[in-house]
């Protein structure tokens, strides 16, 4: 519902005058907060009912989390803009990274963090985390720690909850993490030109690369992946991970290039590359 109030209050600004009704629409992962999520289908279960939303005619714009999209657009959508991108690091509540006890418990829902925390710390034990924010910040008193992303906390006025943002380099983020996706409909000309007035440049190369690096990989990728993007004048500089599941090695790679979606492709192909060649 932030994600919906602030891309309303930025479309306002940009055309005042310009009514925006809310649609709040609740999705499968929302809804199913007692299983893993990529035991209910990864990246979609968050996506598919909001899209739908506007595929059926109940509303002009879907607002995303831009790591809950699949990285190949749906048929009969756009992604249309993506506003300027905010914190896309993660952090941890309850304790510092260095911090942590050894054999201490850490609670995350996601693959790609577990992956890289016992990359680091071999020794950390890990537990399931799902539900809303609220929930999960009730949740971390039973545990050494919890893992967020920092956008997320910083959103809700939480930020003074965050115990240790994690530099990138530490924990590679989620792809498209921090950063939101405003789709519309393909032949939607009035909506899309609506959006363009909210689409910050700079935020969508650095989702290129990302979403690309996710496109080769398979689009909605089941496997512990992560990559970050940032601009160093006309150059896009990709940071990326990847592990055959989370007891398994974990590979870095660092590439840049002037094309996002290729060097996103680049460097997902020579992860697939090593990881198959480092796995039995």
């Amino acid at each position: 519902m932030w994600q919906a109030h602030h891309v309303s209050a930025l479309l306002v600004a940009a055309h005042p005058g310009l009514e925006v009704e809310l649609v709040p629409t609740s999705t499968e992962g929302d809804r199913r907060t007692d299983v893993p999520l990529w035991q209910i289908g990864g990246k979609g279960v968050f996506a598919s009912e909001v899209q739908a939303a506007v595929l059926e005619g109940r509303a002009d714009l879907a607002v995303h989390s831009a790591k809950d999209l699949p990285a190949v657009t749906g048929e009969g959508l756009r992604l249309a803009a993506v506003p300027e991108r905010g914190e896309a690091r993660d952090a941890l509540v309850g304790s510092h990274l260095d911090g942590l006890p050894r054999g201490g418990v850490v609670a995350t829902g996601s693959a790609r963090r577990r992956a890289q925390l016992a990359h680091r710390r071999p020794d950390l034990r890990f537990e399931e985390l799902r539900g809303n924010m609220a929930t999960r910040l009730e949740k971390s008193k039973g545990f050494d720690a919890i893992v967020v992303a920092a956008a997320a906390f910083e959103r809700l006025g939480w930020s003074h909850h965050l115990r240790d943002v994690l530099d990138v380099e530490a924990m590679v983020p989620q792809v498209g993490q921090g950063a939101l996706a405003v789709e519309c409909g393909a032949e939607d000309v009035r909506s899309a030109e609506l959006l363009s007035a909210v689409e910050h440049g700079p935020s969508r190369r650095r989702l290129d690369a990302e979403r690309g690096f996710l496109a080769e990989l398979g689009g909605d990728c089941s496997l512990p992946a992560g990559a970050h993007a940032r601009l160093d004048g006309d150059s896009v500089h990709l940071l990326a991970t990847l592990s055959a599941d989370v007891a398994g090695p974990t590979l870095f790679e660092e590439r840049e290039g002037t094309d996002p979606e290729r060097l996103g492709r680049t460097v997902a192909a020579s992860l697939r590359q090593r990881l198959e060649s480092a796995t039995p």
